[in-house]
Formats: structure tokens, C-alpha cells, sequence
């Protein structure tokens, strides 16, 4: 059977991936990642994605989220050295409003052609951007009852980044299309329940024994091992398009991991949800964001999102407070009042008559802004 390592990292050690959409003047993506990357050359934190519009800029592994965000913010500075005289500017959304997906091209590397040839129209649609946060995870043996306390939390976190409400230039009715077009590829969506490290090594022995995976970076889990990192990586959440946000969603996913490491260490036995309830939440919080109603508990209580999060927020606060996070945090509060991505373009174009070009104009706003932009006028 294979063994499966996981490597030794600091207690609720935070990492930050974050995808970005490369854009023109106009607004349309552009296929220049490739340019961009070989004039940085290899530079660390700064890689390619599936699509050549895509670049991806990381963090190290650091103590505190401010230092994560710091890291984000440095290596931005360096892609946007190249991508200016190009004309580039850098978006963040979970989807671009108005583009299609054959007009983009695919990153020429083996595994990304491979994924593309597997998986045919799923695959060349996928033009989705999210956001990672790894935590780290000092004993394996708390790894999968972690996984399945976080998965308890997915529909939170998603209905807070909620940012893919267009698609291909219509209005899908959805706060978060992405997480429904990315779960249409293999080993993607909601993780199965486990319940020790080894049942995780069967499950990937069996994929890859019968050719559906080829090592265990391909399961693509919403929330998922990363085992090289000695992590837990939440994977569910639309891009947000400003760095504030980016914070805010890396400091409870991190506050997240470690009260529920708490809870292992005083012996608590968790009681995650059935999975049919994990199903809905996904779905509702893909189609009703922040106005979702969540079920909470094993017996079918249901609450709105927004009130659970309310409640969820004091329990967290003295955590955040010790992580050195308290204040990125408190911006889950200030979505809650102005809103998210999906809130917020919307309202923007409702502003425009529905211009999908001034949603981009907003997006590219709000990530230059490094915060929201609540103005419902044009940014621009």
C-alpha cells in the first residue's frame, strides 16, 4: 500500500496562494503569463496556472498572517514590474465576467495538457480563480478529524468569497459558479470522511493503482492534506480581489485550524456532519452566498450563514488574538456589512445597465485599492 509522509511544520504556520487574472486596458484577459514569467526568471512565490492569463503568487510559510500578506504584497509588486509596460494590469475574481474559454490558451506543461486531455470541455472551461490557505498541522494523527471539522466550515468560507456571479458574459444566478464548474473535475469537491491517516493512504493507493491519479497532489479536495507541506489546505474559496480580504480569509481558516486543534488536545470527540448535509451546504452557499441558510448540527438545525458566523466570531477572537491575527479577522465583520465580491459586482452593474466592462473596471479598482471599494458609481 503507498505511504504517504507528511512533513514536520510549525503548529498554525500559515501559507497564502493567490491566483490572478492578467487583463488589458479594455478589460479582456491576456494569454502574457508566460512573457511575464520568463523576463521575473525563477523567482520564488511567482509560478504559471492552467490558463496563460493566470499567474500565481504565494507566501512562505510564516507565523502570523500579516507576514503571509506581506509576502503576497512584495512579489505582486514584482509581477506588476513586468506586467506594466506590457500593458497588464492584475484582477482578482473567482471569474472573469464576460470571457469565454476558447478564446484563452492552455499552459504548454505536461500536467496541465494532460488534465486538459482527460477531461476535454470541463477542462478548457476552467476558467475560475481561487485563493489556498495552507495551516500547519504538528502531529498527522489530528490531520483528518482537522479535515473534517473544516469541512463543517467550507460554506462560510465560500459564501464570504463568493465572487464568480457572471459567466461567459450572463449572469448566472449563482454567488459562486466556480465551485460548481471546478467540482466537475476527478478527485475535486467536498472530501470523503475518513477517519485516520491510513484510510487516507487507501484512498490514494486505489486512484492510483487504477490510473485515476498519478500521486496525491492530484486530489484536488475543497479541503485537503497537502502532505509535502505538513499542511491542511483550504481550497474552496472564490478569489477575493484585494489583499484586506485575502487576510481575512487566511486568519480564520488559520484560527479555524487551531481551535479545533484545541478541541483534540482536551480530548473532545468532534461530531462532523453527515455528508448529505455538506452536500447542500455546498450547493446553497454556491447559489445563495451570504444569504444562505446553513445547516449546523447533525440533527438538521439550520441558520443563516450570517448569523452563524456572528456567533462563530467571539469563539475565535481570543485565538486570533494569540496568532497575532485579531485584526485581519475582524474584516469577516466588515464583509458581512458592505458584502462580497458577488454583492458587490452586482451592485455595480446594476449601476452600468449591466456593463460586465465596469465590473472589471471595479475589480481592477478594488485590487489596486488593496480593499473593498462600496461605492456603487465607476471606480474608474
Amino acid at each position: 500500500m503507498t505511504t504517504i509522509e507528511f512533513a514536520q511544520s510549525a503548529r498554525s504556520s500559515v501559507g497564502i496562494e493567490w491566483e490572478l487574472m492578467l487583463v488589458d486596458a479594455a478589460g479582456n484577459l491576456v494569454p502574457e503569463a508566460p512573457a511575464i514569467l520568463d523576463a521575473l526568471g525563477e523567482r520564488p512565490g511567482i509560478t504559471g496556472e492552467l490558463l496563460t492569463n493566470t499567474v500565481e503568487v504565494t507566501s512562505d510559510a510564516r507565523t502570523r498572517v500579516g507576514e503571509a500578506v506581506d509576502d503576497i504584497r512584495g512579489r505582486l509588486e514584482e509581477v506588476r514590474a513586468e506586467a506594466d509596460p506590457r500593458g497588464v494590469a492584475l484582477v482578482s475574481s473567482g471569474s472573469h465576467p464576460f470571457a469565454r474559454w476558447h478564446d484563452q490558451s492552455i499552459n504548454e506543461k505536461t500536467r496541465y495538457r494532460r488534465l486538459v486531455e482527460r477531461t476535454q470541455w470541463w477542462g478548457r472551461n476552467m476558467m475560475i480563480w481561487g485563493i489556498h490557505v495552507h495551516v500547519g498541522v504538528e502531529d498527522r494523527r489530528k490531520v483528518l478529524p482537522i479535515l473534517g471539522e473544516l469541512t463543517r466550515y467550507l460554506p462560510h468560507l465560500q459564501a464570504l468569497t463568493a465572487s464568480s456571479p457572471f459567466w461567459a458574459g450572463e449572469e448566472t444566478g449563482y454567488a459562486s459558479n466556480r465551485a460548481l464548474v471546478f467540482q466537475q473535475l476527478p478527485t475535486t469537491g467536498l472530501p470523503w470522511a475518513m477517519e485516520d491517516w491510513a484510510a487516507f493512504e487507501r484512498y490514494v493507493d486505489d486512484l492510483t493503482r487504477t490510473g485515476v491519479i498519478d500521486e496525491v497532489t492530484e486530489v484536488r479536495w475543497d479541503v485537503r492534506p497537502a502532505p509535502r507541506w505538513g499542511t491542511v489546505e483550504n481550497r474552496s474559496c472564490d478569489a477575493v480581489s484585494n489583499l484586506a480580504e485575502l487576510g481575512t480569509v487566511a486568519a480564520l481558516v488559520q484560527t479555524l485550524v487551531e481551535r479545533t486543534s484545541r478541541r483534540l488536545d482536551a480530548g473532545e470527540e468532534l461530531a462532523p456532519l453527515p455528508p448529505w448535509f455538506h452536500r447542500e451546504n455546498k450547493w446553497r452557499a454556491a447559489r445563495y452566498g451570504l444569504d444562505m441558510t446553513a445547516i449546523v448540527d447533525r440533527d438538521g438545525i439550520e441558520a443563516p450563514v450570517r448569523a452563524d458566523l456572528d456567533a462563530l466570531l467571539p469563539e475565535l477572537e481570543p485565538i486570533a488574538e494569540e496568532l497575532g491575527c485579531r485584526e485581519e479577522l475582524e474584516g469577516v465583520r466588515g464583509i458581512l456589512r458592505h458584502g462580497n465580491g458577488t454583492q458587490r459586482q452586482h451592485r455595480v452593474a446594476a449601476a452600468h445597465a449591466g456593463d460586465l466592462t465596469a465590473v472589471v473596471r471595479h475589480l481592477r479598482a478594488e485590487f489596486e485599492a488593496g480593499h473593498p471599494i462600496i461605492d456603487d458609481g465607476d471606480p474608474a
